[in-house]
C-alpha cells in the first residue's frame, strides 16, 4: 500500500483540498469487486475477455472460417495457398504459374484466383523498392474480387488458362476462389446470383470484409486458421534446393543514393522456401498460406522476387517447372482464333501486335511502326498482293489516321487488314461459351485480347510484335509450341 500512499501525495501537490486517505482505500476496494462481478457474470454467459475488449470482431470468432473448409468431405486434411495477383493479364498469368510452383513445393491445395480488371490493383516497383505492402495488396484484391463476383462479371483463371493437363495427373490440387469465399465466409452463394446487388445485406458485406482482413493478415493472431507471408520482392527473393543460398545476401541490393533518398534500410536475402514455410516450420501449422505478389522478373543479375527455374533433386517439381513454362488457352478460345483465321482471314497473313497507349509504349510509336513498315515493305516484295495482314493494338480504328496504320488501311491495293472488336459476332459467342458453365448469369467477359492471340498463332506470314511488351512474349510462345496446329 505504501506505492498507492506515494501516488496520493503526489496527486495532492495539484488539488486545492487534502484527500481523505481512508475513503480513498474504501472507493478501491469498492471499485475492484465491481469488476470482479462484472467480468463474473460475463463468464456465466458465455462470453470472453476478448469479446469485451477487442474491437475486431473477427477475434470473437476463432478460426470459424477454416473450421468451414475442413468441414467439406473432399477438402479434408488439405492446406491451401492463397496469393494476390495485380496489374494486366500477363502479369497474372505470370504469377499464376509461380503459384502452381509454390504450391506443389509446399504441398498446398492451391485456391485459383479470378482475372483481375486491367490494372485494378497494382503492385509498383521492385527495382527501385516502392511497392504496396503484401497486407494492403492482399486486401486489395480480397475487395476487388469480391466485386468481381457481386457484378457478375467474375471470371476464373481456368476459365481461360487450360489446366487438364496440370490437374489430371495430380500435379496441383485447386479450389476455386468463389467455392473458397462461401466455404471461407460461411456463405450461401445464391447471394451472388441476384441481378441487384444494392439488395445484399450490409452484414454480409461486413462479413465479407472480415473474412478479407483475416485472409490478408491484419488480424494479430490468426496461426491457427491463416499465416500471412510478409516477405515480399524488398527483402527476399525465394529459392528452392539451392545448396549454400539459404539466408544469404542476393546480389542486388538498394544502392547508397536511392537508400539516403528514400530512406530505405531494406535488405534482400535469398531463403529457401520450403525451409521457410514447408515442414516445421510456422507456416505450416496454418491451414491458409497467404502470399502478397507471386510476380518476379529477372533485373541487375538477380531475380525480383523468386529464382526458381530448376529442381533437379525433385523430379516432381522439376517436371512441373517444364510443363508451366505454357499453359494454353481454354479449347473455346483456341478454337475460336484457328476458325478467324482459317476461315475469314484465310490466305496467308501477317499479324501485327501494336501496344502504343499503355505505359512505357506511349513514347515509342516512331520505333513500333518503323519496325512493322519493314516488314510489310519486304512482305510487298515477295508475297502475292494484297497482303493480308491482321492487326491487334489497343489504339482505336478511330485514332488510325496520320500513323502508320492509316497508311496500311489506305492502301487497298497492296495491303488487306483485318481487325477484331469486342461486338464481332465470334467473340461474344465465345465469351459466352466460356461462361455457360457458371451457375449464375454471368456476365460475356473480355475475351478478345485472348481470341487475337490465338489468331497470331496461325500467322504463317510470320508475326511482328512491340518490343518489350508482354503480350508479344506470350504470342512468340504459342507460335514456338505450334498452337495453331494442334
Amino acid at each position: 500500500m505504501e506505492a498507492l500512499n506515494s501516488n496520493n501525495i503526489r496527486m495532492n501537490r495539484f488539488r486545492r483540498k487534502p484527500t481523505n486517505t481512508h475513503r480513498s482505500k474504501q472507493l478501491l476496494v469498492i471499485s475492484l469487486l465491481a469488476i470482479f462481478f462484472v467480468l463474473l457474470f460475463c463468464f456465466s454467459n458465455k462470453y470472453t475477455i476478448n469479446s469485451l475488449f477487442l474491437s475486431n470482431p473477427l477475434k470473437n470468432t476463432r478460426f470459424s472460417q477454416c473450421v468451414k473448409l475442413n468441414e467439406v468431405q473432399s477438402l479434408k486434411g488439405q492446406k491451401f495457398l492463397w496469393y494476390a495477383p495485380h496489374s494486366g493479364f500477363s502479369n497474372q498469368l505470370s504469377e499464376f504459374k509461380n503459384a502452381v510452383l509454390m504450391s506443389a513445393i509446399l504441398n498446398r491445395t492451391l485456391i485459383i484466383p479470378p482475372v483481375l480488371d486491367h490494372h485494378a490493383v497494382v503492385l509498383g516497383s521492385c527495382p527501385k523498392f516502392r511497392v504496396s505492402d503484401p497486407k494492403e495488396l492482399r486486401f486489395a484484391v480480397w475487395n476487388h474480387a469480391i466485386e468481381l463476383i457481386q457484378s457478375r462479371r467474375y471470371v476464373s483463371m481456368a476459365d481461360i488458362i487450360d489446366l487438364s493437363s496440370l490437374v489430371s495427373d495430380s500435379a496441383l490440387q485447386v479450389l476455386d476462389f468463389r467455392n473458397f469465399v462461401y466455404l471461407f465466409c460461411d456463405i450461401d452463394s445464391n447471394y451472388f446470383c441476384v441481378k441487384d446487388s444494392s439488395i445484399i445485406q450490409d452484414s454480409l458485406l461486413e462479413k465479407l470484409s472480415q473474412c478479407g482482413s483475416l485472409l490478408s493478415g491484419y488480424s494479430d493472431d490468426n496461426n491457427e486458421c491463416v499465416y500471412a507471408v510478409e516477405e515480399d520482392c524488398r527483402t527476399t527473393v525465394w529459392t528452392y534446393q539451392r545448396n549454400g543460398e539459404n539466408g544469404v545476401l542476393d546480389s542486388f541490393q538498394p544502392d547508397e543514393q536511392l537508400k539516403k533518398k528514400k530512406k530505405i534500410s531494406f535488405i534482400r536475402r535469398r531463403k529457401d522456401v520450403y525451409n521457410a514455410l514447408g515442414p516445421h516450420s510456422r507456416a505450416e501449422s496454418a491451414t491458409i498460406l497467404s502470399f502478397g505478389t507471386l510476380f518476379t522478373a529477372p533485373y541487375k543479375g538477380s531475380e525480383s522476387y523468386i529464382d526458381i527455374h530448376e529442381a533437379p533433386n525433385d523430379k516432381k517439381i522439376q517436371s512441373l517447372i517444364t510443363k508451366i513454362e505454357f499453359l494454353p488457352f481454354v479449347p473455346e478460345i483456341l478454337d475460336a482464333g484457328k476458325a478467324y483465321a482459317f476461315h475469314t482471314v484465310k490466305s496467308p497473313f501477317l499479324c501485327a501486335q501494336l501496344r502504343l497507349l499503355d505505359g512505357q509504349f506511349k513514347n515509342h510509336w516512331k520505333g513500333t511502326f518503323e519496325g512493322l513498315k519493314q516488314k510489310v515493305d519486304s512482305l510487298r516484295e515477295k508475297e502475292r498482293l494484297p497482303v493480308h495482314i491482321f492487326v491487334m493494338t489497343d489504339l482505336p480504328l478511330s485514332n488510325w489516321s496520320g500513323t502508320y496504320l492509316g497508311d496500311l488501311a489506305n492502301d487497298s491495293d497492296s495491303i488487306k487488314l483485318f481487325v477484331l472488336s469486342e461486338e464481332d459476332e465470334l467473340i461474344r459467342k465465345t465469351a459466352m461459351k466460356v461462361v455457360d458453365k457458371k451457375d449464375c448469369d454471368m456476365r460475356p467477359p473480355d475475351i478478345l485480347l485472348h481470341v487475337e492471340e490465338s489468331v497470331c498463332s496461325c500467322a504463317s506470314l510470320g508475326f511482328f510484335g512491340t518490343a518489350g511488351s508482354t503480350i508479344a512474349d506470350t504470342i512468340e510462345m504459342m507460335r514456338k509450341k505450334e498452337i495453331c496446329s494442334k
